[in-house]
């Protein structure tokens, strides 16, 4: 893994994140943290802030509060690739770029040399498909090309947000593994999903976010005890399993 010249074991911390869009309070004093050599999920519904939280954390969206990554912010580091590597859903290139051409464009406005590009095809098992074009990939094999481009920099710490959507079987194995491997090399990875039952095979802990507001940050285990079988939406949250509202569902193992 990169060395950052950093002693510190947290891989992110967010404090205080706000949003408003309009009249509309998006998010309110969200604050969490990733630590290194663990998953962390991000769990909540869908709508309740979870891909706005990340946007603020990463700068791509203008919020209140504050994140350091490796007890920076990440405006602090002078390759923010080699800090951090996010996965925001889609391969942002040009359609009729092969793999291999699309990576290489990434890797050199890094200044990483070509032999990276071959490194990530490896990583994420995609070797064979360098050649094929974005517009010719699988949901999987695109959610891999992602991941590989996220790695690029061998970066300490990893965001995904909602990777697991629209994967077929296979793909969420591969996936599960894949990021386990990242956490027991010593990385902090943070991966957001609405599904509980995804979440109870990935992650080592969890914060909920509910009507964004963070509820809860405790170990995954710890969550399903409470939880039984669904976390149930209600104005009643004297009788809700988490101290606030918050919408997850389960799927099937």
């Amino acid at each position: 893994m990169t060395d950052t010249g950093s002693s510190s074991d947290s891989g992110v911390m967010a404090r205080a994140l706000s949003c408003r869009f309009g009249p509309k309070t998006v998010l309110h004093d969200v604050s969490l943290d990733v630590p290194l050599g663990s998953v962390t999920g991000f769990l909540g519904a869908n709508g309740a802030g979870k891909s706005t939280a990340i946007r603020i954390m990463l700068g791509l969206l203008r919020g209140g509060g504050r994140t350091h990554f490796l007890g920076r912010p990440l405006s602090a580091w002078n390759t923010p690739g080699r800090v951090v590597g996010a996965v925001l859903g889609g391969v942002a290139g040009h359609p009729s770029h092969r793999v291999q051409t699309h990576l290489a464009m990434v890797a050199a406005g890094t200044g990483l040399p070509q032999r990276r590009v071959d490194e990530v095809l490896d990583l994420v098992g995609l070797a064979e498909a360098a050649a094929l074009r974005l517009n010719a990939l699988s949901l999987g094999m695109a959610q891999r090309v992602g991941i590989a481009q996220a790695m690029l920099g061998n970066p300490p710490v990893l965001i995904l947000d909602e990777p697991g959507n629209g994967l077929d079987p296979h793909s969420l194995r591969w996936l599960r593994t894949f990021l386990r491997h990242l956490a027991t090399e010593g990385r902090a990875v943070l991966v957001s999903s609405h599904l509980l039952a995804e979440m109870e095979q990935l992650a080592d802990r969890v914060a909920v976010l509910a009507q964004g507001t963070v509820v809860a940050q405790t170990t995954v285990r710890d969550i399903s005890a409470r939880t039984g079988n669904v976390i149930a939406q209600s104005p009643d949250t004297g009788s809700a399993a988490l101290p606030a509202r918050c919408l997850v569902a389960r799927t099937a193992r």
